[in-house]
């Protein structure tokens, strides 16, 4: 559905120093400087999959997005959306693809979302019967019969991007691009939007790309992600690979019916946290099964639990580190 192949974009910014001086000679001879947000970049979507695109403040996320949409010229290389180039917003290809984006709105804001709606439906052309039907769902989906009229500027954040989801979606595209739809949203919100975007992909087939600062949000919707920083490309598969490459080790929880003093711990093992009859333990992924019957055997144990480390302190070493 989506081939993307060597993609750049750079941007042209006219800088200048702070003060008077400064300002008077920016007039009469500004300087530029190059930003290469994108840079070179190379993948491939099948049609229904639903892929997470994440990187950090800066990465080139947006943009890419953006030049997806259609809304930006690249630089360089070449995209196919579902057969079409996005610059070119073919209105046949505008009607196949819709896009959100969680700090801006297409509602508009002195009347009811309703309305908003019966304009989408004549810019779409959607048949009344079609139109009905499928705001029907989205009402059902979404949980939001009681706020098809009340006027924009009265609905709380979480009652609004529900508005802009229903929008976006008025018109069935195939291809959904999402870009940070749950930020600044409360955590049951989330988990609701969460829901409507894993049941729209199931009944309608659509292809999605998702970006987020909310790793739950990628880690409950996205077995693929797509990582990127500084433009570039820095990984491409599935969410459990990149955390099996870059913490290849599990953490045992422990909780003991008494404290022991001297008790002995199975070798390959490295004690995290101690308190209160209560361990945080860390071992190798291919030995954990063998060391955790050797401690049930060993330790009076009450509970214990094998996690994987959390997700978001191996994005947050990918962060810092620039690199897999």
């Amino acid at each position: 559905m989506i081939t993307v192949q060597n993609l750049s974009k750079t941007y042209r910014v006219p800088e200048r120093q702070p003060g008077l001086r400064a300002s008077l000679k920016s007039m009469l001879r500004r300087t530029y400087t190059d930003v290469q947000a994108v840079r070179d970049i190379t993948f491939s979507v099948d049609s229904g999959e639903i892929i997470g695109f994440i990187g950090p403040n800066g990465a080139g996320k947006t943009t890419t997005l953006k030049m997806l949409s259609g809304l930006l010229h690249p630089t360089g290389g070449e995209a196919q959306v579902a057969g079409y180039a996005p610059w070119q917003r073919s209105p046949d290809y505008l009607r196949r693809i819709s896009m959100v984006m969680g700090n801006k709105s297409q509602m508009m804001w002195d009347i009811p979302p309703l309305d908003t709606y019966r304009v989408l439906r004549e810019i779409y052309r959607i048949p009344n019967n079609e139109f009905q039907n499928m705001l029907d769902e989205l009402v059902e989906l979404l949980d939001m019969q009681e706020l098809l009229t009340k006027p924009v500027r009265n609905l709380s954040l979480g009652e609004r991007m529900k508005c802009e989801m229903a929008a976006a979606l008025l018109h069935r595209p195939s291809v959904l691009f999402l870009d940070e739809p749950t930020l600044g949203l409360d955590v049951s919100t989330q988990r609701r939007l969460r829901r409507f975007v894993g049941e729209y992909n199931q009944r309608h087939g659509a292809t999605i790309i998702l970006t987020s600062h909310y790793m739950a949000d990628v880690v409950e919707l996205c077995p693929r992600v797509i990582l990127i920083h500084h433009g570039r490309l820095l990984y491409d598969g599935p969410l459990s690979g990149l955390v099996e490459q870059l913490a290849p080790f599990k953490l045992i929880r422990l909780t003991l019916s008494q404290e022991q003093d001297g008790y002995h711990l199975p070798d390959g093992v490295n004690v995290i946290e101690r308190e209160s009859g209560r361990l945080v333990l860390r071992s190798s992924r291919a030995e954990t099964p063998t060391i955790t019957a050797r401690l049930l055997d060993t330790l009076p144990v009450v509970d214990l639990a094998v996690e994987d480390p959390p997700i978001e302190a191996v994005i947050d070493q990918i962060y810092q580190e620039g690199t897999v």
